[in-house]
């Protein structure tokens, strides 16, 4: 076996697909295909899967990647449609109006989640800049990055996981997590720069992540109170849903769980005000250079 060969666990029945990572010695680093863990595992564990049948990562043909992504299509249909008729009852005149949705800092571990994240983000017209940035560097990287883009909602996700050696202490220390101390070091330096938590949204963990840590750092959203794996867009799901909604509604949980795979066992949060903005009169695009 070799880096980048996929690969599922024989002591966990084959219920995850992952990637390897890195191999150091007899025993490999795997990040998860589908969802955001982080893992490690003898190579005897291991059964070598067809490329062929999961390049695409996360899996397009995934049944709860589709399903997802068609009811995340549906609510941002309804979004627009309810805020194109906020502005027809208030108008006096028909001036026409702009859109001014929420902007996205998405912060990703993983690069290959990050290409599609960012390639979802335009489809449904999300404003966002997304970086590359190893889990143990967010918190530096938001010290350079906030000031720069100034973004309304930061997404900080990545890949995380129990410690295998850990798990008989419980899941109450930071220290039995793989990534989710420096989640919470990056939500802080987060809420140093913004302490408002509806003026700067903040998304934040992965797979099994320590979701009270994350909400006590300053986190609105955060994976995951049931210790669950989260699928690698459900961050992404909750941002868009946040960068559509009007600043003058407060979304909860509740109004955006069906929207992800994992539910309220995957995330959970505060009510937060959404981030989005209309504007009068519409904007008239002309030819500068005319």
């Amino acid at each position: 076996m070799r880096q980048g060969d996929f690969v599922t666990r024989k002591s966990y029945g084959g219920d995850v697909m992952f990637k390897i990572e890195r191999i150091d010695q007899l025993k490999a680093v795997l990040r998860g295909v589908d969802y955001r863990l982080l893992a490690d595992a003898p190579l005897v564990d291991l059964t070598l899967k067809n490329p062929t049948e999961s390049m695409d990562h996360p899996r397009s043909s995934s049944p709860e990647f589709r399903e997802s992504l068609r009811r995340l299509a549906v609510a941002q249909v309804q979004l627009q449609e309810k805020n194109q008729l906020s502005v027809a009852h208030t108008q006096k005149v028909n001036a026409g109006y702009f859109e001014v949705p929420g902007k996205v800092l998405h912060l990703d571990g993983d690069p290959t989640y990050l290409r599609k994240s960012m390639q979802l983000y335009g489809e449904l017209r999300v404003p966002a800049e997304g970086f590359y940035i190893p889990e143990p560097q967010m918190a530096d990287a938001l010290h350079r990055l906030l000031p720069q883009i100034k973004p309304d909602i930061v997404v900080i996700t990545g890949h995380d996981g129990i410690l295998k050696h850990r798990k008989a202490a419980g899941p109450g220390g930071l220290s039995s997590y793989k990534n989710s101390q420096n989640f919470v070091n990056a939500v802080q330096i987060a809420r140093q720069y913004e302490r408002n938590r509806d003026a700067m949204i903040v998304v934040a963990g992965a797979c099994q992540s320590h979701f009270e840590a994350l909400l006590r750092a300053g986190a609105n959203f955060a994976s995951s109170p049931a210790r669950i794996l989260i699928h690698a867009l459900d961050p992404l799901c909750i941002a868009a849903k946040l960068s559509y909604t009007s600043v003058k509604d407060t979304i909860s949980m509740l109004d955006i769980m069906d929207l992800t795979v994992t539910g309220l066992d995957g995330l959970g949060g505060v009510e937060t005000r959404g981030s989005y903005r209309m504007g009068v009169p519409g904007i008239q695009h002309t030819d500068e250079h005319a």
